[in-house]
């Protein structure tokens, strides 16, 4: 399947800005499983600099600073990108992936070959999950045991946080802790891969948060509209001798070809579709649209 994507972030600024410098992280990534086509920005107004390099996690980030007076920012990323992910390796017929217990990946965590030791890092605390209750730790140990598969207790983790948790996008934000999220049971897919990802953790496995996208289908009968969509997250557990597994606990998923990822990273922090800082004064209104549909 090859997808069209379109993201829209528009900022305007109550007194303007004079200067700006930004990061965004909005290119999709190129993987086997998932090639993007065609890429373009459009920045405006046009930027003073303007980069792009790969960062330590893979990512595309695109660095640019805007030097004169402006009301109002925008910055559309347009991408077509080939889905296809029968070319990944598949965990139900991976005897390894599907039956490796947790006792059996713990020691497989203590190797010291490239591959274990690059993974290591999404063992340890993070900006955003740097902090692992007892809340969370009890939670996790619900699934996890040390004679069972990891991959059964991380599904009936996904499923769980599904069920446990309430889809709210009015209760949390990007710097609500997980601790609070815990508590109240409710929050967005970012909230819910992070819990995900805190649960895995605390056990001693390493998972990393995955941004992206989602398409998502209209009701039948009607016309998808434009700008419908979001940004998606969900979470992945790296599987020794099988690779990264990822699943969507607010859809209560395995992703599958409508998942399509930007970026990898160890929490939302390294992550963040846009950010940056400005010089001004006054209030400042922020618009996002997303559009993801299947390429004609």
């Amino acid at each position: 399947m090859i997808y069209k994507l379109s993201h829209t972030t528009s900022y305007k600024y109550q007194n303007g800005v004079t200067f700006c410098h930004n990061i965004a992280t909005i290119k999709p990534k190129s993987f086997l499983g998932q090639n993007v086509v065609d890429y373009q920005l459009e920045i405006s107004p046009e930027p003073t600099e303007i980069s792009e390099k790969t960062d330590f996690f893979g990512n595309t980030i695109t660095r640019f600073s805007i030097q004169q007076f402006h009301k109002e920012l925008k910055v559309t990323a347009k991408s077509k990108v080939l889905r296809d992910v029968t070319l990944q390796p598949d965990i139900y017929t991976s005897d390894i992936g599907k039956n490796i217990t947790l006792q059996e990946v713990l020691l497989e965590m203590k190797r010291i070959d490239p591959e274990i030791l690059e993974v290591r890092q999404y063992i340890l605390e993070s900006v955003l999950i740097a902090e692992i209750s007892p809340e969370i730790k009890a939670y996790a140990s619900v699934s996890f045991k040390p004679d069972r598969p990891v991959f059964e207790a991380a599904f009936e983790l996904m499923q769980r946080i599904f069920k446990d948790f309430e889809f709210n996008t009015q209760v949390t934000n990007v710097a609500t802790p997980i601790k609070e999220v815990m508590e109240k049971k409710k929050g967005v897919c970012q909230d819910f891969a992070q819990i995900g990802i805190a649960c895995l953790r605390s056990v001693g496995l390493p998972a990393r948060y995955v941004s992206g996208y989602i398409e998502t289908l209209p009701p039948p009968g009607k016309e998808k509209l434009i700008g419908t969509d979001a940004s998606h997250a969900w979470f992945s557990m790296y599987i020794p001798k099988f690779g990264w597994l990822d699943f969507d606990p607010t859809n209560n998923q395995i992703p599958k070809n409508q998942h399509i990822i930007v970026a990898h990273g160890r929490d939302y922090y390294d992550v963040p579709p846009l950010k940056g800082v400005i010089y001004s004064s006054g209030e400042n209104k922020m618009k996002v649209e997303v559009d993801i549909r299947p390429a004609v």
